[in-house]
């Protein structure tokens, strides 16, 4: 298990296609495995950063996990990133709705939050949880 994330958010989306590609062009995560259904739909995705890892999949293919989820709101994930300026930088560029921009905390880390298509808030900054 050396190496390998023991907690890995999963996300639904409507459009998990567009998800892949918000994550992995304007966010810097690397697709790592993503296996679809015959007609299309993601049955299951898996993107990395540093060494996180955060799973999504397409709503509405039924299984449990779907329908646990069905009605849920958006979420948070908060991602590490060695440099919050150029991250945001590159999420802009990409036209990501900005919620906070690159600031200063109390605690010592610098963050900024951006929200996806489909309303999850993704958090970068340098922050590392003790671990």
């Amino acid at each position: 298990m050396a190496g390998t994330p023991a907690v890995c958010p999963t996300l639904l989306y409507a459009d998990a296609k567009a998800a892949i590609r918000l994550l992995t062009e304007a966010f810097g995560f690397t697709r790592v495995a993503v296996y679809e259904t015959e007609d299309g739909s993601v049955m299951h995705a898996e993107l990395s950063y540093g060494n996180g890892v955060v799973m999504l999949g397409s709503k509405g293919r039924g299984g449990a996990f779907d329908k646990a989820m069905e009605g849920g709101g958006p979420t948070g994930v908060y991602v590490v990133v060695e440099d919050v300026d150029a991250h945001h930088r590159r999420a802009v560029e990409h036209g990501v709705e900005i919620l906070m921009e690159p600031t200063d905390q109390d605690y010592g880390s610098r963050d900024y939050m951006a929200r996806d298509a489909e309303g999850n808030v993704w958090s970068f900054g340098t922050y590392r949880p003790a671990c």
